[in-house]
């Protein structure tokens, strides 16, 4: 071989280790490239699964709220309509009392509410009322110091009575009572049926 073969030959194997060390470092950079690019798909898919967790945990949980607002909304409306059923039946059977104690409810609302007035009573009320009555209720406006006329006049209401003075009429009647004392006895029907 002659000295310029032999250059030949050693530069061309300087070349080809020089190329098998670039080759080498270019394969490991391109590994290294690949690992990190592993590495943030890795860690973008993470993130994307616990945004997913979080967002299928949050529609959970609001979709729990909701069905736990309808169900304390549907049984806070079936106590309103029970306690309104209560209330409703205790105004009917006051109304539908035996005579004696119906009356003597009615008695105790004139010595409440009567002055020198005018009274009207339902019709029905007028056709049942019991003997003494009449004169119970004047002597309790008399003790008042006033007069009480009990007009033949019937109004219609289902029960209690209307008191009239000076052109002014006074509702008195069972349904009217209930009426205004109805969020008492909300609270107190309340407390009875839920406490």
């Amino acid at each position: 071989m002659t000295g310029l073969e032999k250059m030949v030959s050693q530069i061309l194997e300087e070349a080809d280790a020089s190329a098998a060390v670039t080759i080498s470092d270019a394969e490991k950079k391109a590994a290294e490239i690949l690992r990190e690019a592993g590495e943030k798909a890795d860690k973008i898919r993470q993130q994307r699964e616990e945004q997913s967790r979080a967002k299928v945990k949050s529609y959970e949980e609001r979709t729990a709220s909701a069905a736990d607002m309808k169900k304390r909304t549907a049984v806070l409306a079936a106590k309103q309509e029970l306690i309104g059923n209560v209330i409703a039946d205790a105004c009917d059977r006051v109304k539908n009392l035996d005579e004696e104690k119906y009356f003597g409810i009615l008695k105790n609302m004139a010595e409440k509410y009567l002055l020198p007035r005018e009274v009207c009573f339902s019709k029905k009320d007028l056709e049942r009322m019991p003997a003494g009555f009449r004169e119970e209720i004047k002597s309790l406006a008399q003790k008042k110091g006033g007069v009480l006329e009990i007009s033949g006049e019937t109004r219609n209401i289902d029960g209690g009575f209307i008191l009239i003075y000076g052109g002014i009429e006074e509702n008195c009647s069972i349904d009217a009572m209930f009426a205004e004392k109805r969020d008492e006895l909300l609270d107190q029907v309340r407390k009875i049926l839920f406490a």
